[in-house]
């Protein structure tokens, strides 16, 4: 076959920011983003989850105050979005380690892994989200 005859491979380039609006990415990438946004969540709540703990384990009168604290319905939203953070940054970090491990690394397993990994996580959460809205 002579090089004028053979089709035109597609080249990728990289996005600029005004198509990333249009950028359509793979379940398997959109678990992974939201894996390292929990995990920067988690980190950054980490001092001022400490300091809960910390105030709340000094004295009967103090921890007391801070289950009135968390009576709120906007400190339960808060405490859900923790929650769902670590939830989906655990199963994913399972996820993660099993794909270590060269376990599910084709694209039809990422796909079935990543989708495994949003369905358990949300499900926690929604169980978590019951039970904190006092549904049992």
């Amino acid at each position: 076959m002579s090089e004028a005859a053979k089709p035109q491979r597609p080249q990728f380039r990289n996005i600029h920011l005004t198509q990333i609006a249009g950028y359509r990415m793979p379940l398997a990438a959109i678990v992974s983003i939201m894996h390292r946004i929990s995990g920067l969540f988690l980190f950054l709540m980490l001092p001022f989850i400490l300091y809960l703990l910390d105030s709340s384990l000094l004295s009967e009168g103090t921890f007391d105050y801070l289950k009135g604290f968390t009576s709120g319905w906007f400190v339960k939203l808060v405490i859900l979005a923790l929650s769902w953070a670590y939830l989906h940054h655990f199963c994913a970090g399972i996820r993660h380690l099993i794909m270590d491990n060269h376990i599910g690394l084709d694209k039809d397993s990422a796909r079935k892994s990543s989708a495994t990994v949003l369905v358990i996580s949300i499900a926690l959460m929604v169980l978590v989200a019951l039970k904190l809205f006092g549904a049992f």
